[in-house]
């Protein structure tokens, strides 16, 4: 008997990878999401597709007043949003909401969640969150992967969160709003992904650990070297390209034929190829 979409995108496993810092995995073990506790309050980070139980799964794990914010406003991380009355957004959520809220943009009706009409409250670069205890900063991050990102940093637990921008396997950098009125620039994208890694990498002594969405966490932050230098090898054009995406989810995609993956060390992506080549190889060359 085949799984049903609830148990497919609903069925959720967590653990504490440390005191008070649950992650909470589904989707066969390949997404995640993060409750992290404090004395007063618990954050949740991201809330998956919107079967409509997530919070009750939560309200398992804690007892405190749940605060919840999205690292970036995509169906998989915001569909859950109408469990809560309120959530941390970016200010760049609008651009990426076709992809949450077109009717066709998830398998649920996300109407029909107990709040679909939920506080979206917009958070921006510098903004804490205080959980008693536990104060969780926010980092704004330039458009790479989307438009709607958000880090949140934990100084005192000395934890770093990163979405979907960095990952063990890959990041995806072709335009996945599904807003035909979004921004998308190859050159500009890959140079946001080198200044997010650069940015991250100079707060380096304030965590341990990277903690993203997909494919693995927490992973080591050695990752986001390899992200910065993965830029500078594609518009080199040292950067390996394979046109095999190796990665089931991925293909799926009615997209996949048009992608390729573009490696450097531990670092990969997921870009249109004729996009890549726009800019692959077109760095000066360095003087001698």
């Amino acid at each position: 008997m085949e799984p049903s979409l609830e148990q497919i995108f609903g069925s959720y496993v967590a653990w504490e990878v440390k005191k008070g810092t649950w992650i909470i995995s589904f989707m066969n073990g390949s997404e995640y999401m993060y409750l992290l506790e404090g004395s007063e309050k618990a954050l949740l980070i991201d809330t998956g597709y919107g079967t409509g139980t997530l919070r009750a799964f939560v309200e398992r794990l804690t007892d405190r007043e749940i605060v919840v914010a999205n690292t970036h406003y995509h169906p998989d991380h915001s569909g859950g949003n109408g469990e809560f009355t309120e959530v941390y957004l970016s200010a760049g959520y609008p651009v990426d909401a076709p992809s949450v809220e077109r009717p066709e943009a998830g398998p649920f009706d996300l109407s029909a969640l107990p709040h679909p009409d939920y506080t979206k409250r917009v958070v921006g670069d510098g903004e804490r969150i205080e959980l008693g205890g536990r104060t969780v900063e926010v980092l704004e991050a330039l458009p790479a992967h989307c438009n709607s990102s958000l880090f949140f940093l934990d100084r005192g637990e000395r934890m770093l969160f990163t979405g979907d921008e960095f990952e063990a396997a890959q990041a995806l950098l072709y335009d996945n709003s599904k807003n035909p009125d979004a921004p998308y620039e190859v050159r500009e994208r890959l140079e946001n992904l080198q200044k997010n890694a650069r940015r991250l990498l100079s707060l380096r002594s304030e965590y341990d650990l990277i903690f993203p969405n997909h494919n693995g966490t927490p992973i080591a932050a050695e990752y986001l070297e390899d992200f910065d230098r993965l830029v500078d090898e594609a518009f080199a054009g040292q950067a390996l390209i394979e046109d095999d995406l190796h990665h089931p989810f991925i293909e799926m995609d009615p997209i996949a034929p048009s992608l390729c993956r573009v490696r450097y060390g531990k670092a990969s992506i997921f870009i249109r190829k004729d996009e890549l080549m726009k800019v692959y190889g077109s760095a000066e060359p360095q003087k001698q």
